[in-house]
């Protein structure tokens, strides 16, 4: 089972305090959608993504098909498939990804400390 990319989704109060401060160490701006109040910054191979009014607390996620760079990869699970054995595993979701559906989709779950993960598959 492949998760995909790593990144580290922020809810953030002001989307430009937020980015200046990461810009201070070290982080570019890999993908803007500003005008969504939301951003994607990069520093070597850490990825994070700033949210404006879209979560309520930070979100570890994960892009399965897609590397670090949001480039394609070959080998990879759907989320759909990771979630049916998550499912099997035991693991309780808080939304779940529409298992008879293709392409892009995606899902919650929350460990047992209240930490949010989010699986999101762009392809």
């Amino acid at each position: 089972m492949k998760l995909g990319a790593f990144s580290h989704s922020l809810a953030v109060q002001d989307l430009q305090a937020s980015k200046t401060f990461y810009e201070k160490l070290g982080f570019e701006v890999f993908h803007n959608q500003e005008e969504h109040d939301w951003l994607i910054m990069k520093h070597e191979s850490v990825v994070i993504g700033l949210f404006q009014g879209m979560f309520d607390k930070n979100i570890m996620t994960f892009n399965p098909g897609w590397d670090n760079s949001s480039q394609e990869v070959e080998d990879w699970t759907d989320v759909r498939e990771i979630q049916k054995h998550l499912k099997a595993a035991g693991i309780e979701f808080v939304t779940q990804a529409d298992e008879e559906s293709q392409g892009p989709a995606s899902f919650l779950i929350t460990d047992p400390d209240g930490n949010q993960i989010m699986l999101d598959q762009h392809r």
